[in-house]
């Protein structure tokens, strides 16, 4: 039996980028079309994109008038917005922890499928408060995974290193650092829930 290689978000999603990529569709039945309409006119907003991955939503945004900085820790997932899309996106390789912009720089921030690679929500959340505008918007979504799927590549069966996160304590960190709840929605598969999507205000 292969030995299963457990890797950290920056190492799988370089080794995983094409995976990614074919699986657009996949990613957006977590969603079923609430996310961006959560967020209302977004035109001539300045958004950040937390863990934008290939752009998937980055792209639509921009198409919305967005202004969009995309950030995530995989320099092959941010070089496949830039083949992709023709659209002009702000691409940065950084840390979800450590956010690299001055306060209050973004009118909205979003953050689909990263919460679930982060092991303490705080600090990510504190750092969107920081750099959220007063009054402005933070998208975040926080998929029901209890252990991180395996995945065949050419370098062998690999995991990407996951967390869960109790859905009542995603509410509770961001209230605690002073967010103001706006929606929190389910996306349910049958009688289970397979997606949070929190939007919350500052």
């Amino acid at each position: 039996m292969s030995k299963i290689r457990v890797l950290n978000s920056k190492q799988g999603y370089n080794l995983l980028v094409d995976y990614y990529h074919k699986k657009e569709k996949y990613w957006d039945s977590f969603e079923k079309d609430r996310v961006l309409s959560l967020l209302g006119d977004v035109n001539n907003k300045k958004i950040l994109d937390v863990g934008a991955g290939t752009g998937r939503l980055a792209s639509r945004l921009v198409k919305l008038g967005a202004e969009v900085t995309a950030l995530d820790v995989s320099e092959e997932m941010l070089k496949r917005i830039k083949i992709k899309t023709k659209t002009k996106i702000e691409i940065m390789v950084g840390e979800a922890e450590n956010l690299s912009f001055s306060d209050e720089s973004f009118d909205i921030i979003i953050a689909t499928f990263l919460i679930v690679h982060l092991k303490d929500l705080r600090r990510f959340f504190d750092e969107v408060y920081r750099v959220l505008k007063s009054g402005g918007l933070f998208l975040v979504t926080n998929i029901n995974q209890r252990k991180a799927p395996e995945i065949k590549t050419k370098e062998g069966i690999v995991e990407i290193e996951s967390y869960y996160h109790r859905p009542e304590a995603v509410v509770e960190e961001l209230e605690n650092l002073a967010f103001e709840i706006v929606e929190n929605k389910f996306v349910n598969e049958g009688e289970t829930w397979i997606n949070q999507i929190i939007l919350a205000k500052k």
